[in-house]
């Protein structure tokens, strides 16, 4: 009874490898006569091989491939689910029905528990054979299509059973396993082998430690892990059941190796930014140390802050671990690679310079030194080209990336906005100096005749008899140069930025600068008396005493001046009650000369505006509650 046996009709050249190829197990002739007769009847469906005994049915499993398994429960040699359990030591998947008479609930448990694909009496035999043969069928149909679908996803497959021997593996985890296992495998060469034999090398690592993690605990299990002989990264997930252990994985070295290069672009900014935001280094330090973390970040040898001199190129700032180049060091502008970027005012990117600007690897000054890559980008200073900032090696490279080209002109970028602040400060520096030059030759050279002229007055006015309103109206022009050379030294002297603020009260403040000013019947009101304002004293005394000479001089000698804060500790307000100003005039008091005043000298306000910057706030003019000016000056603190 162990040899094939063909049912059903032929039909042409149907090939024998497209039926359902089936192994029929059981002891009893008459019944195995009952199921081949019915089905025969499946119009050449089947292909069926039957068996008398468990060992048959094993050995006819090694032989040729089979599609399911149907067996009697009482078998000669041992019992069908015995069979069963043999059966899913190595092929765990295969459909497999137990059709039998003699089963009870004690039988039906044990075959569930084992992995049996369908239970199904024989009783009535002619009816029950019939649904044999549908359950026949889709027991198969679902087989194949699952393993369709393991063979066709792009994730590697395999499972294990409880000795650890391979039991079915997908096309890419045939391929991923026969490269760790460092053997040339084909078809199902692997079943039946001992993974552990078969890859001795994945013993002891972290695959092997989870999947006994996951059989020991019978708990899935996800996590990635390096597989160091083939350099790759791996994402698995094993789901573990009694009989074995299911796994996928997938390679996902490509992605971690993206996430790494984030990390160090991450890292990269970070760096620069740390850099750049520092106050304890100078501008050639920083850039030192910005062209090191570019050198390091783009794999290049020497790198360089170049600037332009006529049609001289001067390495300005150099790192250049050969020490061949140094800082200081010339060569002619049209023999660098640098002139293509500083004409063209464009970022320059030379991977291989010989093969991507031939005309360029001919130029004699680099071509000495042997560059033959190169990434740089102009420097630009008030809308000029100041030099180049760049990058180069000695050997050709990989083309550069997109975020190395964006890195070099951040950092280019960063230089440029450096350098013009630089010439800006310096250009300050110049024009505060001539400035501070220009008041100090007023102060000594003008106010040592305005006190002669003084003095010579107060003698004239003792012996003079003649109508007094003349010698008033010297005075009061004395007086006025005074005012206006005490008002040149403020303008020339106060812009510097105040470093070391304290904290003062504000009534303090405000009532000293209250008592320099000739107030008549005017009124100081101090709203918030208790507030306190961080600055420098003395400069902001002066500017509530011009604040307050300005509402005396608009608002009448019986004026009413109120002080206080703004909201938010955002800074504080001056007001009077006077006439006010105009939106036209709003706009300009705070220009060096304006005055409305036939007596003003038009640099009052000026003042107060620069006292206010200097603290790092501003100063506007709106309209007061009582109808009056109002001037607001924010961005210094108080509270």
């Amino acid at each position: 009874m162990d040899s094939p046996v063909t049912t059903g009709t032929q039909h042409g050249e149907r090939e024998r490898q497209d039926r359902l190829r089936v192994v029929y197990v059981d002891g009893d002739d008459g019944d195995a006569s009952a199921v081949r007769t019915t089905l025969s009847a499946a119009d050449d469906e089947f292909d069926v091989r039957v068996c008398e005994t468990a060992d048959d049915a094993l050995a006819a499993l090694d032989g040729d491939a089979v599609d399911c398994v149907v067996s009697e429960y009482q078998l000669p040699d041992r019992d069908g689910v015995a069979l069963l359990r043999a059966v899913r030591d190595s092929r765990p998947t295969l459909p497999f029905i137990l059709f039998t008479d003699d089963g009870d609930e004690r039988v039906a448990s044990a075959a569930i528990s084992a992995g049996v694909t369908d239970y199904l009496t024989k009783t009535p035999l002619g009816e029950q054979t019939a649904v044999l043969r549908q359950r026949i069928t889709d027991a198969v149909a679902t087989r194949r299509a699952e393993t369709r679908i393991l063979d066709r996803m792009t994730d590697a497959f395999f499972a294990l059973n409880e000795d650890w021997e391979f039991t079915y593996l997908n096309d890419r985890g045939r391929q991923v396993i026969s490269d760790a296992a460092e053997i040339a495998i084909e078809g199902d060469d692997l079943l039946g082998r001992d993974i552990w034999e078969a890859i001795p090398s994945a013993v002891g690592t972290e695959f092997y430690e989870q999947y006994h993690r996951a059989m020991r605990e019978q708990e899935a299990v996800s996590f990635e892990a390096y597989y160091e002989p083939l350099e790759t990264w791996f994402e698995v997930n094993a789901y573990p059941s009694a009989t074995g252990l299911s796994v996928y994985f997938r390679d996902v070295t490509e992605r971690r190796e993206h996430e790494r290069e984030l990390g160090k672009r991450e890292e990269t900014l970070r760096e620069t930014y740390r850099v750049v935001s520092r106050k304890d280094m100078d501008l050639e330090a920083k850039v030192e140390r910005l062209l090191d973390i570019g050198r390091e970040a783009l794999g290049t040898d020497v790198a360089a802050l170049s600037r332009i001199e006529g049609e001289t190129y001067v390495f300005d700032i150099v790192r250049d671990p050969t020490g061949d180049t140094q800082p200081g060091d010339t060569v002619p502008l049209e023999t660098t690679n640098c002139e293509r970027a500083v004409v063209e005012e464009q970022t320059l990117v030379l991977a291989d310079i010989a093969a991507d600007a031939p005309d360029l690897a001919e130029r004699a000054g680099f071509t000495e030194m042997g560059i033959t890559c190169y990434l740089g980008t102009p420097v630009v200073v008030d809308g000029e080209v100041y030099g180049t900032f760049c990058f180069y090696d000695t050997e050709p490279r990989e083309p550069f990336t997109d975020w190395e080209v964006t890195l070099v002109e951040l950092m280019g970028n960063w230089v440029s906005y450096e350098r013009e602040r630089e010439h800006h400060r310096e250009e300050l520096t110049r024009e505060r100096n001539r400035l501070e030059e220009f008041a100090n030759v007023v102060s000594h050279d003008l106010r040592n005749p305005l006190n002669v002229a003084f003095g010579r007055l107060e003698l004239i006015a003792a012996e003079y008899d003649g109508d007094p309103e003349h010698v008033g109206a010297a005075r009061r022009a004395l007086e006025r140069m005074d005012e206006l050379i005490e008002d040149v030294l403020a303008l020339a002297r106060g812009g510097d930025k105040v470093v070391d603020a304290t904290e003062v009260a504000l009534s303090d403040v405000a009532t000293a600068a209250w008592n320099t000013v000739e107030s008549a019947d005017a009124t100081l009101d101090l709203v918030d008396e208790d507030a306190t304002i961080r600055g420098d004293g003395t400069r902001l005394q002066q500017l509530f005493e011009n604040l307050f000479r300005n509402a005396v001089e608009h608002g009448g000698e019986s004026v009413t001046v109120r002080v206080g804060t703004l909201p938010g500790g955002r800074g504080f307000f001056v007001e009077d009650d006077g006439p006010g100003l105009s939106e036209a005039d709003r706009e300009q008091v705070f220009e060096r000369g304006y005055t409305t005043s036939d007596d003003g000298t038009g640099f009052g306000l000026a003042i107060v505006g620069q006292i206010a910057e200097a603290h790092g706030g501003g100063v506007r003019a709106t309209e007061g509650e009582a109808g009056g000016a109002r001037f607001e000056v924010t961005g210094i603190e108080t509270g």
